[in-house]
């Protein structure tokens, strides 16, 4: 999974989102951030992440849609259930995923973060290709950016967002990347009976 020198995956369909800017001067990606996002809610398969995430959602094709008017959002990555990789934002730009955040003590977690969605729900358990994908993806960056830390947007925004949600398998992920240590400030895995 080769990147270029703008942040490019070249295994993955790239679908420019104007919903970003430059991250600030002098700034290193140091955190992932796991989210998970499906439009219309609990639905999968269709075009509604890719509608919003490039400001083409139709506020009259689902009524929830009509709740996302003038939102302006996006993720780097998003990984569909069939371990399709789509990218919308270069990494070496700042998508604009995590909102109101913060990360070990530091706020704008945008600034520093590469945001991957996996299409999915609180309710629903992610798929087999999703979590080798998402793997191989992790890997990927954390080859090519000083990745400290991995975390879900639960993590760094407590209290306002749920995601990647209860059926998301940290321990799986954990042991797939076989980097323990980028866990390990969330919280997300145990070592013999205490949870880290």
């Amino acid at each position: 999974m080769p990147i270029d020198a703008a942040g490019l995956l070249d295994s993955a369909q790239f679908i420019a989102s104007p919903n970003c800017d430059e991250r600030p001067a002098g700034t290193e990606i140091s955190l992932l951030v796991i989210h998970n996002i499906s439009l219309p809610p609990d639905e999968f398969g269709g075009d509604g992440v890719i509608e919003l995430f490039t400001n083409q959602i139709d506020p009259q094709a689902h009524p929830y849609y009509q709740t996302l008017q003038g939102l302006k959002v996006s993720a780097h990555f998003f990984i569909r259930r069939d371990g399709t990789i789509i990218q919308f934002v270069p990494c070496m730009q700042r998508a604009w995923h995590a909102g109101v955040s913060q990360w070990q003590g530091r706020e704008r977690c945008n600034d520093f973060s590469i945001g991957i969605e996996l299409e999915g729900s609180d309710t629903t358990p992610f798929t087999d290709a999703q979590y080798t994908a998402l793997a191989a993806l992790t890997q990927c960056l954390c080859d090519h950016y000083p990745v400290k830390d991995i975390a879900g947007h639960s993590d760094i925004a407590p209290g306002r967002k749920t995601d990647p949600g209860p059926c998301f398998d940290w321990r799986r992920y954990t042991a797939d990347v076989n980097r323990g240590d980028l866990f390990l400030a969330a919280r997300h895995i145990s070592i013999g009976h205490e949870k880290l």
